[in-house]
């Protein structure tokens, strides 16, 4: 009995000690979790300094020819001689030029201050619509001419307006200067406003007065009356003779004449 009880007793032996231990230690931590990875964080927004430059997209070029007024109204400073091409439309001439022919085209264009010493006389008013329309063309030439060609141009230089010696327009140059006379206008460029292989713009001071419509033209003699044509005497009235001396002579005759026989008669009886 004892030896039954004892087989018994050491298992249970071992098995409490087996429970102590296992109580005395501390649970088991559970492992810990790897530590997640930082994710990447967002891209900073850049400045507008730091940022790529735009790419540049070519410009194409027009394939028509340039526009004149826009080019004037551009640079400044010429709106009379603008309102003179339109109302003219002067402008339609040039870019008529400029599209049909490959001569090109050359403007002397005049400032706002070099109209106003035509505008405050009331000259500029004062023109008809055809002389604005040449005053205008004699600023244009129907060829495009480079500072280089002015050095070699040959005068009198042949505008819109015509040529000869009423639109006579010379151009004469010096080491740095272009200068433009009409006979009437001695001025000189003052700035190139726009030039290219078709077009070229000049800025003068001084409106460039053509002789044809500013210099006094010289009077033309009044036609002499017309001669009296002869005449054959048909149609002539006819002038009586002053004969009253006649009648007169005839009258003391026939008195005296009377008085002799008259005085015969009495010594007869």
């Amino acid at each position: 009995m004892k030896h039954h009880f004892s087989v018994f007793l050491f298992p249970a032996i071992l098995l409490l000690l087996h429970c102590t231990q296992t109580l005395s230690q501390s649970p088991t931590a559970a492992p810990a979790k790897a530590p997640a990875a930082a994710s990447a964080p967002p891209p900073a927004a850049t400045s507008s300094a730091q940022a790529s430059p735009p790419v540049m997209v070519p410009v194409q070029v027009s394939k028509g020819p340039v526009n004149v007024i826009k080019i004037l109204q551009k640079a400044g400073g010429f709106a009379v001689f603008i309102r003179l091409i339109k109302s003219t439309q002067e402008d339609i001439q040039v870019f008529s030029q400029l599209n049909d022919s490959r001569d090109g085209v050359t403007i002397f264009a005049p400032t706002d201050g070099a109209f106003s010493a035509i505008i405050k006389s009331g000259v500029l008013n004062s023109l008809s619509d055809h002389q604005k329309i040449e005053l205008v063309q004699f600023h244009i030439i129907p060829k495009v001419l480079t500072t280089a060609n002015f050095q070699t141009v040959s005068n009198p230089i042949t505008t819109l307006a015509g040529s000869g010696s009423r639109f006579a327009l010379n151009v004469i140059t010096t080491e740095n200067m272009v200068n433009v006379t009409s006979g009437l206008t001695n001025t000189s460029v003052s700035a190139i406003v726009y030039t290219d292989s078709q077009l070229a713009v000049y800025q003068v001071d001084k409106v460039l007065l053509p002789l044809d419509i500013f210099a006094p033209k010289a009077l033309v003699p009044a036609p002499a009356p017309p001669k009296p044509k002869k005449d054959n005497g048909a149609d002539t009235p006819m002038v009586p003779k002053d004969i009253s001396g006649a009648v007169s002579c005839v009258m003391l005759n026939t008195m005296l004449i009377s008085g002799v026989i008259i005085v015969a008669a009495a010594f007869h009886l």
